[in-house]
């Protein structure tokens, strides 16, 4: 079986760690991270570059194999049960993922994948329990990347557990998130606005326009909870 392509911490170890989900629909819940590597997009203000940037960082000393088991014996290790599965971009390993999602969903474990919403959910359909899908806007910075899939969203569209959070940097953002979100057919219950910002007083600058706009249009807001906690730390 072919193994998974993990982030590793600074200290060497795989890049699994337990905290509360920071972000989206679930944020607040208690919950094990487990970071994948590898990204199939370049977005400008990303906090996980080491994932994928090898022009930053040093490839063979940032990311690890782990198997479906050894995956499992470190989530399983820490306390929360709830999984969230982020990047990098997950589903550019959605096949391998496919034995781990099965093995938590097992065990007893809920499930959350984390992902960009440009490739479809394929294999996974049906065994996540949450899908925390975030589109990315032109402010992101992917030139010539194909940043929106409109037939990948409207089949996430199609999952009930799915959410669909955008990243706003300026108002700008908002009509973009709109239109795209009209365009893929996306609920609006389901649409989640998250200002950009690495530090809580770029939070609390974004906050209040975007928190309204959100009001004005029924979508849902969200901040940044690990990032007003603890600022942009690894693992936490």
């Amino acid at each position: 079986m072919d193994s998974l392509l993990v982030s590793r911490m600074e200290d060497g170890r795989p890049e699994v760690f337990s905290s509360i989900q920071g972000e989206g629909a679930s944020a607040g819940v208690p919950s094990t991270f487990i970071r994948l590597a590898v990204c199939n997009l370049r977005c400008s203000w990303c906090d996980t570059a080491y994932t994928w940037d090898w022009s930053r960082f040093d490839r063979a000393s940032s990311i690890m194999a782990l198997t479906a088991k050894e995956a499992f014996a470190a989530i399983s290790a820490l306390p929360p049960r709830n999984v969230v599965v982020t990047g990098g971009e997950p589903l550019l390993q959605r096949r391998q993922l496919v034995p781990l999602v099965e093995q938590l969903g097992g065990s007893g474990f809920r499930v959350e994948v984390e992902t960009n919403g440009t490739v479809a959910p394929g294999p996974l359909a049906g065994l996540v329990d949450q899908w925390n899908v975030s589109p990315k806007l032109a402010t992101s910075g992917n030139e010539g990347l194909r940043r929106v899939v409109p037939e990948a969203l409207r089949q996430f569209a199609g999952q009930p557990c799915a959410y669909f959070k955008f990243v706003v940097s300026d108002p700008s953002g908002i009509e973009e998130a709109a239109a795209i979100a009209e365009g893929a057919g996306l609920p609006s219950g389901r649409v989640i606005l998250m200002p950009e910002g690495r530090t809580a007083a770029e939070l609390r600058e974004r906050s209040p326009w975007l928190a309204t706009a959100c009001a004005a249009r029924g979508f849902r807001f969200s901040t940044r909870l690990h990032i007003l906690i603890w600022g942009d730390r690894r693992g936490v």
